[in-house]
């Protein structure tokens, strides 16, 4: 590895962390109102304290900061030419707006879903789509579901300090090796686009983790969601291709990147259908909550957490790593990672409810 290239990942890395952290805090000291809503109402929110949903903008001000940097550093490169990076762009920026909009004003659940569906339509039209059959609009179609999905999972995540900021790291930096373990380090606009929003998230995470003084909100929840949903799709989903191994290879290594997201997700909506509820109505009855009523406090859900991130990522490396092998069989079998993860923590909210 050249030092030119130490140097641009260390750079991009350090930037995004210092964007993050000082538009966040020079925000959080002029705005203690933005994105707080009904304030006696704790029926949704874990914390019953009022905080400024504010790291989404730290969020979205390293994306473009970053790209600005990115267009002037590397001038030879026209990345606005590259049609996958120009949907990444206008996807991102709509999903920030509607998240912003959301913490602002409580948008309409009809009107978020309209924009979660277009900026999957957008990362389609962009040629950002999974490959997962051989019919066209198919891929299309799962493409933008996964998007919505996961827009909609990590903001179900934001439910405690810490929480989804961390998943989001671990998905980002599965997202990352598994680009070094396929096709080495090299300076290109994904590599550094990367390494700027895991330093835009370990400066968000400074002031999120417990006693947070701050939340993702909407507009960081949805953008972070778009991004991570995009390099999943750019990075993960379609390895089978790459490695010329069957497709469902890389569903299965972005269900292990994936396992603390999907794994809540999954429990909410099972637990919520078996009562009659609607899933995608926010309560008290998520994974992380369960495991305080077990017994744990804040602090230590988030390590339990933080202790699942870093083991997806690893079993997810591992499993890129025997894909590119081609050993199919032991890569697919690394998924029963994720499958412990979920029964455990599933097992849990049957144990110990309120």
């Amino acid at each position: 590895m050249s030092y030119e290239l130490i140097l641009a990942c260390l750079g991009f890395l350090l930037f995004g962390i210092i964007m993050s952290y000082v538009s966040n805090g020079i925000l959080l000291r002029f705005s203690q109102s933005l994105g707080i809503r009904n304030k006696n109402d704790v029926t949704v929110r874990w914390s019953n304290e009022s905080k400024p949903s504010l790291g989404g903008i730290g969020f979205f001000v390293a994306f473009i900061f970053g790209t600005v940097a990115y267009s002037i550093i590397f001038n030879s490169e026209n990345i606005f030419q590259n049609r996958q990076f120009v949907g990444l762009l206008t996807a991102g920026t709509l999903s920030f707006i509607m998240g912003l909009a959301d913490d602002a004003y409580n948008t309409k659940p009809f009107m978020k879903l309209f924009v979660q569906i277009l900026c999957g339509i957008i990362l389609v039209l962009s040629h950002t789509i999974i490959e997962l059959t051989a019919i066209p609009w198919i891929n299309a179609l799962i493409t933008i579901t996964w998007v919505v999905g996961i827009m909609n999972s990590l903001n179900m995540l934001d439910n405690m300090d810490g929480i989804s900021g961390t998943t989001s790291l671990f998905i980002l930096l599965s997202c990352l090796g598994t680009n070094i373990i396929l096709f080495d380090w090299n300076m290109n606009i994904w590599t550094l686009t990367i390494l700027i929003q895991i330093g835009a998230i370990i400066g968000f995470l400074i002031y999120n983790l417990h006693p947070s003084r701050l939340f993702m909100g909407d507009a960081g929840s949805q953008f972070i969601g778009l991004f991570v949903a995009f390099f999943s799709v750019h990075e993960l989903w379609n390895v089978g291709k790459t490695v010329q191994l069957n497709p469902l290879v890389g569903g299965a290594i972005t269900l292990i990147a994936f396992t603390p997201a999907i794994a809540d997700t999954l429990t909410v909506v099972i637990n919520r259908l078996k009562k009659g509820k609607n899933p995608m109505v926010g309560g008290k009855d998520h994974t992380t909550h369960h495991l305080v009523y077990s017994g744990l406090n804040d602090k230590q859900v988030w390590i339990v957490f933080l202790g699942i991130g870093f083991m997806a990522t690893l079993v997810t490396l591992l499993s890129v790593i025997f894909a590119k092998m081609g050993n199919l069989w032991m890569a697919l079998f690394l998924t029963s990672y994720f499958f412990a993860v979920f029964l455990v923590l599933y097992r849990n909210t049957l144990i110990h409810k309120k």
